[in-house]
């Protein structure tokens, strides 16, 4: 079996690796020559945990290989698998399917003998259809199946989400394609992983389904967490005794500083757009991405109240600007709004994060980024947290209170208890919990 992956971006290469490991010949091609050229000389351009010695394993055996000619990369290929960039449009948050369409014009021109053609890139419902009908008005005479195969893969584990999924989700609608994807998928079928075939239009807005249900989980408890702080609850307890309902259950369950990333905002608003133009208006979503967007803002506000309502001329400490951990990830993420916003208000930032600062300097102007935490905290009068990095769950809080100049905690991850950074001396404020240390009330002020 050889597929060739259209676009090497997270999920191109992911996949490709994957496909790889499974013993399929895998060609990723990419028009981005300087990317396609650090592939070529061993480097990942994206952060991934184990994706690079993956990669290497199988560029040793053969099994997978880069190029920007996308002829070469299609020569003897039984499917190809198209997973460019779907980013949402300025001027209406759609999801902008132009590199699909063009994937599909270039992989219609180079095709040869029969050919199962796959989007794997998150596309709204109808796409499959469009490429369809692009392939076969470009090329009259092809002979070729069409089909959908959603991602379903969580950046900081991607690897292990490829391997072991839940399910796989394929819209192929003619024996034949069927037959290709088993083939393709044929380690993960002998291991009885739910593979469930649908129509196109199905596996299309499965994807959406699920993205919006979990980001709705987010906001849903980070709504609970407002109730908690003003009634003196523990949104974690309240999380623990709600997942242990088997018709809930515990995952996205945590409350913080709101979603963010590659996928939900844009999934969300993708979702919308889907239901404004069948007559299906989706109000829950729309809802969550209105109160996701106001809670993000809504963390720096939380800082400068546990400031005393001012920032001004202050030194604001931030750990984590990925929008996860494990990730270099900042779309969408919560400092892109939350450091913005403090320096309006007068704050100096100084910033930490093990794997965005590269990225995030490009986004983020006039802040002082350091070689670690403790660079980050030094003379600083608050500490924000908004990454739960592991290693910013073991900090020295007694090393720290010793090197601030404030005794402020905003831990926006609920990584600490709030009684061991009481006893430290910080004033602490999290998520959905009650404040601790000097001057803490049981109602969090608000700016």
């Amino acid at each position: 079996m050889r597929i060739a992956m259209i676009g090497t971006g997270y999920v191109g290469l992911v996949s490709g690796a994957c496909f790889a490991e499974f013993g399929v010949t895998v060609t990723c091609v990419d028009k981005d020559k300087g990317k396609i050229e650090r592939l070529l000389n061993g480097e990942i351009p994206i952060y991934e945990p184990g994706l690079d010695a993956l990669v290497a394993r199988q560029v040793e055996a053969g099994r997978l290989s880069f190029t920007t000619d996308i002829a070469a990369g299609l020569k003897g290929a039984d499917a190809v698998f198209i997973a460019v960039g779907t980013p949402p449009r300025k001027f209406d948050r759609a999801a902008d399917l132009s590199f699909v369409y063009q994937a599909a014009r270039d992989v219609a021109a180079h095709m040869e003998g029969y050919t199962v053609i796959i989007t794997k890139s998150t596309v709204p419902v109808g796409t499959a259809r469009e490429v369809e009908r692009i392939v076969r008005e470009t090329r009259p005479d092809g002979e070729f199946d069409v089909c959908s195969n959603p991602e379903f893969l969580r950046e900081g584990a991607a690897i292990s989400d490829f391997m072991r999924p839940d399910r796989v989700v394929i819209g192929a609608e003619s024996e034949r394609a069927q037959e290709v994807m088993r083939s393709i998928y044929r380690p993960l079928y002998i291991s009885e992983t739910p593979i469930v075939f649908t129509s196109l239009e199905t596996a299309e807005l499965s994807k959406y389904a699920a993205n919006a249900f979990l980001a709705t989980k987010i906001t849903f408890i980070n709504e609970i967490a407002n109730i908690c702080e003003k009634v003196g609850a523990n949104v974690q307890d309240v999380a623990k005794a709600m997942g242990l309902d088997g018709r809930i259950g515990s995952k996205f369950l945590h409350a913080g500083p709101g979603y963010g990333g590659s996928c939900f905002p844009k999934d969300t608003e993708a979702l919308l757009r889907i239901g404004e133009n069948c007559g299906a208006p989706q109000y829950i979503v729309e809802a969550v991405v209105k109160v996701n967007e106001e809670r993000r803002r809504d963390m720096a506000r939380r800082v400068i109240a546990a400031c005393d309502g001012a920032v001004r001329g202050k030194k604001i400490a931030v750990l984590g600007i990925s929008f996860k951990p494990n990730t270099d990830d900042i779309r969408e993420a919560p400092s892109l709004y939350v450091v913005p916003l403090l320096q309006e208000a007068g704050a100096k930032i100084s910033a930490y994060d093990p794997a965005a600062m590269e990225e995030a300097a490009k986004e983020m102007p006039n802040v002082t980024w350091c070689k670690d935490a403790y660079e980050a905290i030094e003379g600083a009068d608050a500490l924000v947290i908004l990454t739960e990095w592991n290693e910013f769950r073991a900090l020295d809080l007694d090393r720290a209170a010793g090197m601030m100049a404030g005794k402020v905690i905003c831990d926006f991850r609920n990584i600490y208890k709030p009684e061991d950074v009481a006893k430290a001396g910080f004033r602490y404020t999290s998520i959905g919990r009650t404040d601790a240390g000097p001057q803490a009330t049981a109602e969090k002020k608000r700016a």
